[in-house]
């Protein structure tokens, strides 16, 4: 068991830096140029293109970084830390989206959605560019290392972290609300 949680986190770790690191890095140009989708903001001014780069490249070195020092995945390559970095953000660009259009505002509660929308988005990337490097890589990396156990720790272990990180952000006024 201590070895899916050390492995869990281990793997995870790019995405939760980019999610945090964005939020730290951001500022600036939001994605959307402020423009309105039906009326409604496309995705926030609080999603811009420094925190959005910012925030993958913090991941992506974290995960270069982190790769370097563990000895039982020397598969671990540049393109799959990525697709764990930039998925996360993708995952929160999405529930930004579909936040806009229910008629959600920036920094409004969503219970779950707000704790787990990165999550779903790097296993998503990382899936999908897992399958695509499969033939490459003489395995899908995602499904040899992700098991589902490893998925529910990290879906249980995620809401808790996200709200402490959240709170200790808020303390530090990198965000206007603890969530």
């Amino acid at each position: 068991m201590l070895e899916i949680i050390w492995q869990s986190i281990i793997w995870i770790l790019p995405a939760y830096i980019a999610n945090g690191s964005a939020v730290i890095i951001g500022g600036g140009t939001p994605i959307d140029f402020n423009k309105k989708w039906h009326g409604k903001p496309i995705f926030g001014k609080g999603k811009t293109w420094r925190g959005f780069f910012g925030g993958g490249v913090a991941g992506i070195v974290a995960g270069i970084i982190m790769n370097y020092f563990t000895p039982f995945d020397g598969k671990y390559s540049v393109i799959i830390i990525a697709s764990l970095s930039f998925g996360a953000l993708f995952g929160d660009l999405v529930k930004s989206f579909i936040k806009r259009r229910i008629g959600k505002k920036q920094g409004e509660k969503w219970i779950v959605a707000d704790q787990i929308d990165f999550l779903l988005g790097a296993f998503f990337l990382c899936y999908t560019v897992s399958y695509a490097l499969q033939p490459y890589m003489n395995e899908n990396w995602f499904i040899e290392h992700f098991s589902i156990w490893h998925i529910l720790f990290l879906l249980v272990l995620t809401p808790f972290l996200h709200l402490v990180t959240n709170i200790m952000a808020y303390l530090f006024k990198y965000k206007d609300v603890p969530w």
